[in-house]
C-alpha cells in the first residue's frame, strides 16, 4: 500500500509561486528549474510549470477562473493559525473567497486561492465540541 499522496499542481510563473508559498510560512524546496516541493505537509504538494504538468497529464488544464479542480485543505492547530494564515494569503496576493469564521460550532475555517487559482481550505477542528 502507498504510504504517500503526492498533490502536484500547474503553475504558471514557479518564481512568483515560490515567492507566495514562502510568504505563507512553508518550506519550499526547488527541486530543479521546473519543480517546487512544499515540505510542510503530511503529504508532498509540488507545483510544476502548466507546460511541464500537461506532459504528465496529456490532458488540458482546468481554468481555474471558471471553474474548480480540487479543493486543497490544511489542519490548522488553531483559530489563530487559521486567521494568520487568511492574512498571509491576502498580503501575498491570494484571494480570500471565505473569511475566517465559525462553522458547525466547532469548526473554524476560511478561504483562499493562490496565484493560480487553487483554492485552499484551512480548518481548525475543536473535537471536543463536535457533535455526537
Amino acid at each position: 500500500m502507498t504510504k504517500q499522496i503526492w498533490v502536484n499542481l500547474p503553475v504558471k510563473d514557479i518564481n512568483q509561486s515560490k515567492e507566495f508559498y514562502t510568504k505563507l510560512g512553508f518550506t519550499v524546496q526547488t527541486h530543479d528549474q521546473e519543480q517546487l516541493i512544499l515540505r510542510d505537509f503530511s503529504s508532498v504538494v509540488m507545483l510544476f510549470p502548466v507546460s511541464t504538468f500537461k506532459q504528465f497529464t496529456r490532458h488540458e488544464i482546468t481554468d481555474t477562473n471558471q471553474a474548480t479542480e480540487v479543493l486543497l485543505s490544511i489542519d490548522a492547530e488553531s483559530r489563530e493559525e487559521v486567521d494568520s494564515l487568511a492574512e498571509k494569503a491576502a498580503t501575498a496576493g491570494g484571494t480570500i473567497f471565505a473569511t475566517p469564521s465559525e462553522i458547525g460550532g466547532w469548526m473554524y475555517g476560511c478561504g483562499f486561492t493562490d496565484l493560480d487559482g487553487h483554492r485552499w481550505n484551512v480548518l481548525f477542528r475543536d473535537m471536543s465540541k463536535m457533535p455526537g
